[in-house]
């Protein structure tokens, strides 16, 4: 509310950030893992005069620079712009309590860059003692990355005392938070053991040879293994750090139980399929087989991403800023003064559209209600806007409001605005009384029918009294 909104439609713009992040995640920890997987097969290749080895690696690291560092890169930024643009208000906390961290992360990266294309085009020309020494650079500073990333990451789902002790408020408390350890485990497995599937899937089809294809499965299985005991044990010190309400959340959430459900069985999946492929059996490593192994860990990682980022509710950042960017500690008083005249561009919008609702230079709430039914209208829109549409689209999209209210009696949408908050995964209204009639009038016009039902009580329109009593 603190700055300007920005609108996207049917997706909403923290859907767009999700979708970015995931790509993003998928691309970044190959970058570590396969960083790495590049550094100990080179050096693996050196050793044992293995010249057919080393000239698939070389393919292999051009596809790993095209596809991490010009394509991870890309994404990087979107997700940069689109966190910038849609969540404004937690990048500034993020930005204000790590800007040593996102230096120093950058640091890393301008490393990463500039050992990658050396160790990709000077593939040669350098002595075989330098060239690995430049892949074991870039392995490091990959690594370093996550490392960095992952305790500004983990800071947003729980910032530990950092969030309760002003005291506290310093860039190592706010690192070292309780999710850094559990975090930082799972993803370097995550990276171990998505590198390898991505590898598998790479050797499958480029690795001409039989024996090349066998002996990348069986050089690659133990790490992919031990990523997945780091994943399994990470996670579970994850879900032991986790704040309640994220704990409830997960555990309550029908969605969450479904993507929970994927999480499991797919990762499931990937464990036995590299234990009695690659691990077992290194002669089954085809392009099918490679390739439905990367599927399931994709859904994997996917369903995992999404779980992490939701339990997150009804905060961007744990007891920091609310989910509408909202400080928990501003409530109070835009309840008291007003949501419209506490934001910059929302109170600049009602000073120029609306002058005659204007006190002494403040909104006047009760004035409000004087408006004409179409410009309360517009109002409502605005609050929408802002208040709400961080997380849920008007009509139709991610998360409708319009399908949310289905049916409801203007009383019940009142109602339910005024206390969002009894879903304690919703954060709560932030608006006077006169902003919430506002709100209910705009929800009211995007509010659809009750559909027809099969039972006789059940009518069309929204009407639904009977003998029964009222149904909502």
């Amino acid at each position: 509310m603190h700055y300007p909104w920005w609108y996207v439609p049917q997706l909403t713009a923290p859907m767009l950030i999700a979708v970015i992040s995931v790509v993003h995640v998928l691309v970044s920890h190959y970058a570590v893992g396969g960083g790495l997987f590049l550094a100990v097969e080179v050096g693996y290749a050196y050793r044992a005069r293995d010249r057919k080895y080393l000239d698939y690696l070389r393919g292999h690291a051009a596809f790993f620079v095209l596809l991490t560092v010009v394509f991870g890169a890309v994404t990087g930024v979107g997700i940069w712009w689109t966190i910038g643009l849609s969540s404004p208000l937690a990048t500034e906390v993020l930005i204000r309590t790590f800007v040593f961290g996102w230096a120093t992360e950058w640091v890393f990266f301008f490393v990463e860059l500039l050992a990658a294309f050396i160790f990709l085009y000077y593939w040669g020309r350098l002595s075989e003692k330098k060239h690995l020494a430049i892949g074991w650079i870039y392995a490091v500073a990959a690594w370093g990355s996550l490392v960095l990333i992952t305790g500004i990451t983990a800071f947003m789902l729980n910032p530990g005392r950092w969030a309760i002790d002003p005291a506290a408020r310093n860039f190592w408390v706010a690192f070292f938070n309780p999710q850094f350890v559990p975090q930082t485990v799972t993803r370097t497995g995550g990276a171990l053991l998505l590198s390898s599937l991505y590898v598998y899937l790479h050797a499958s089809i480029f690795a001409r040879e039989a024996r090349l294809r066998n002996l990348i499965s069986a050089r690659s299985a133990r790490p992919a293994l031990l990523g997945a005991v780091m994943i399994t044990a990470g996670g579970l010190a994850w879900y032991a750090f986790l704040p309640d309400s994220a704990r409830a959340t997960l555990a309550s959430s029908a969605v969450m139980n479904v993507f929970a459900g994927v999480l499991i069985a797919s990762t499931l999946v990937v464990f036995a399929m590299l234990y009695l492929g690659p691990y077992l059996n290194p002669g089954w490593l085809s392009p099918g087989f490679a390739g439905l192994l990367c599927l399931f860990g994709i859904a994997a990682f996917g369903a995992g991403e999404f779980i992490r980022e939701a339990i997150r509710k009804p905060f961007v950042i744990y007891n920091v800023v609310l989910s509408n960017q909202v400080l928990p500690d501003e409530v109070t008083e835009l309840r008291a003064g007003g949501y419209l005249q506490k934001g910059v561009w929302t109170r600049a919008f009602v000073a120029e559209r609306y002058p005659e609702t204007l006190a002494d230079g403040r909104i006047d709430n009760k004035k409000l209600l004087d408006l004409p039914y179409k410009d309360r209208l517009v109002l409502g829109e605005v609050l929408f806007l802002h208040h709400c549409n961080d997380c849920h689209a008007a009509k139709r999209g991610y998360s409708a409001v319009g399908l949310l209210f289905q049916g409801r009696p203007r009383e019940r949408v009142r109602e339910r605005i005024e206390r969002l908050d009894d879903n304690y995964f919703m954060p709560p209204w932030c608006g006077t009384l006169e902003e919430a009639e506002l709100l209910t009038d705009y929800l009211m016009t995007i509010n659809r029918s009750r559909p027809a039902g099969i039972h006789p009580w059940m009518k069309s329109g929204g009407e639904s009294r009977d003998e029964y009593g009222e149904m909502d």
